[in-house]
């Protein structure tokens, strides 16, 4: 197993000289004191802003305002409450502008992932670079060029720009909550089913493997999710090698152009969830929870369809019973309560929907490539069994229970999902087979209803 440092140097450096905006990753112990230089090598603007909420200042500001300030930068602090914890919605974002219009405001993301989004869109907007400052790895969006958002109840990933600096103090990752470090390890397993469904799309022409993205990601993977238990010791390498992991991804996320190198259906459940609120102990859960929880879930659809035979599918008859897109309407309106989730849903299902000589072509193609296909998804995805193990050994929830979700729930959640997306993922292909209420029947243990 490679070091942290050599591994920053053969994965994420080389990437960094590939990236279209990032200028420079300080990933080191002890980094904050170089914040100050480090804005005056990549920033024209003399005016910090620093954006964080309390306990991430409470764990890195003071350092970073001594060290800008002691390169000359005036510091404004724009410090929300942690409790309850912010919400990633764009009304949030635009609520950050405002500091940002003086002249030489250069934006300061401090923090973890709800605030780098909200700041990585309100710097966009209004056309600024900016720096954000990790104080846990506990997502990969740090370097990727989308902020997922909530907006009019509906989470989307609004293009926007990748930083143009990140430091990363490696001993105030380290010092993180371990429930924020779990949460990173749950966001990094979902690329295991994100990758399957990947996969999938290339083999059914929808969505070609990207020659840059998809080894930044999938080659490293197995190697980043390995040791979780020295993760939930608090283990410095073991922290280090999942910041870069997470790094990674959002490097890849910035060369794809889209979030398709991380996000499967593993996070359109969890995006449904986060769209409720989904709430477990009085606390909101997570994102990497979610998401580690889709993981498993979505897993389990490929345990059940790995033994079934496609290539014995006939295509004009599973075509000519599949669902028209006024079924898909009426499901989503049966399905989903919110009417602004229920319209945006229509719109994104109306993107992928094929029906008729269209889906019999597709069906005709996936028969002939499943077993390629087939040989792939078990070379590259892990048992759900295996992965809700790792998962609970890096101390991050696995099952749905223990986010408070029932098994309908999950069942609800596995059938809605798909609706939310325009992205191909396994739960599509499992609905144009006719297999999609035996699949979740079967991984969940409830009904078909």
């Amino acid at each position: 197993m490679a070091g942290w440092k050599e591994e920053f140097e053969t994965v994420i450096a080389a990437a960094v000289r590939r990236s279209r905006t990032i200028r420079e990753v300080m990933m080191a112990r002890g980094a904050l004191p170089g914040a100050g230089a480090l804005v005056r090598r990549h920033f024209e603007g003399d005016r910090a802003v620093v954006f964080a909420d309390e306990a991430g200042f409470a764990a890195a500001g003071d350092p970073l305002v001594a060290s800008l300030e002691d390169a000359g930068l005036t510091v404004i602090r724009h410090v929300i409450p942690a409790r309850p914890l912010p919400k990633p919605t764009a009304k949030l974002a635009e609520a950050f502008r405002a500091p940002l219009k003086q002249a030489g405001a250069v934006p300061v993301a401090l923090g973890s992932g709800v605030i780098n989004d909200l700041v990585k869109h309100a710097a966009f907007v209004e056309g600024l670079p900016y720096l954000s400052v990790a104080t846990a790895a506990s997502m990969d969006g740090y370097a990727s060029a989308g902020a997922p958002l909530i907006r009019e109840g509906f989470k989307i990933t609004i293009p926007a720009r990748a930083p143009r600096a990140i430091l990363a103090d490696l001993d105030v990752i380290a010092a993180a909550p371990p429930e924020m470090t779990s949460w990173g390890y749950g966001d990094l397993a979902g690329k295991v089913p994100a990758g399957g469904d990947w996969l999938v799309a290339d083999a059914l022409e929808i969505e070609p493997l990207d020659e840059a993205a998809w080894p930044l990601v999938q080659h490293n993977l197995r190697g980043w999710l390995a040791g979780p238990e020295a993760l939930a010791r608090g283990d410095f390498t073991a922290t280090a090698r999942l910041f870069s992991g997470l790094t990674a991804v959002g490097l890849a996320m910035e060369f794809h152009g889209s979030s398709r190198p991380a996000s499967g259906a593993d996070h359109q459940i969890a995006h449904l969830w986060e769209m409720q609120g989904l709430e477990h102990g009085g606390r909101r859960v997570s994102h990497g929870a979610c998401v580690a929880v889709g993981c498993v879930a979505v897993l389990g659809l490929y345990d059940w369809l790995l033994e079934q035979d496609l290539g014995r599918i006939d295509p004009q008859a599973v075509a000519a019973a599949a669902p028209s897109l006024a079924r898909k309407f009426a499901e989503i309106e049966a399905l989903l309560d919110d009417p602004r989730i229920i319209e945006r849903a229509r719109e994104e299902t109306r993107a992928k929907h094929l029906e008729g000589r269209a889906l019999e072509a597709r069906l005709m193609l996936l028969r002939a490539r499943w077993p390629q296909l087939c040989a792939r998804l078990r070379a590259h995805l892990m048992p759900a069994g295996q992965m809700a193990g790792l998962l609970r050994a890096a101390g991050t929830p696995a099952g749905a229970s223990e986010i408070g979700v029932s098994p309908a729930r999950l069942a609800w959640a596995l059938k809605a999902s798909r609706f939310i997306r325009a992205r191909y993922t396994l739960p599509d292909l499992l609905e144009e087979t006719g297999l999609l209420a035996q699949a979740v029947q079967a991984v969940t243990g409830t009904g078909r209803g």
